[in-house]
């Protein structure tokens, strides 16, 4: 018991401390922007990304893999039917 009481002792000035330097790092001002700064609000075309035209061709492209694996699987389901087709006729 003494030792848990020695130990709570010791860490109140360390966490006292901790409090106090955390509030001395807050407190310090943050530096200003440079006088000269000035935002851009209008960026030359030159530097602008199609974003428009990524994302369309994106969505083209998932498309087209979409109705490419919908046909395979039309595809496969009718050779598969046919299949089963001859397998029934056989067994009769």
């Amino acid at each position: 018991m003494k030792i848990v009481l020695l130990l709570a002792m010791l860490m109140i000035p360390v966490t006292l401390a901790a409090d106090l330097s955390t509030g001395a790092v807050a407190s310090v001002e943050q530096p200003q922007p440079p006088a000269g700064f000035e935002a851009v609000d209008d960026i030359p075309p030159g530097e602008q990304i199609p974003a428009i035209n990524i994302v369309a061709a994106a969505y083209g492209f998932v498309w087209l893999a979409l109705l490419g694996y919908v046909w395979s699987l039309a595809r496969r389901l009718k050779t598969v039917e046919a299949e089963l087709g001859d397998l029934e006729s056989r067994k009769r």
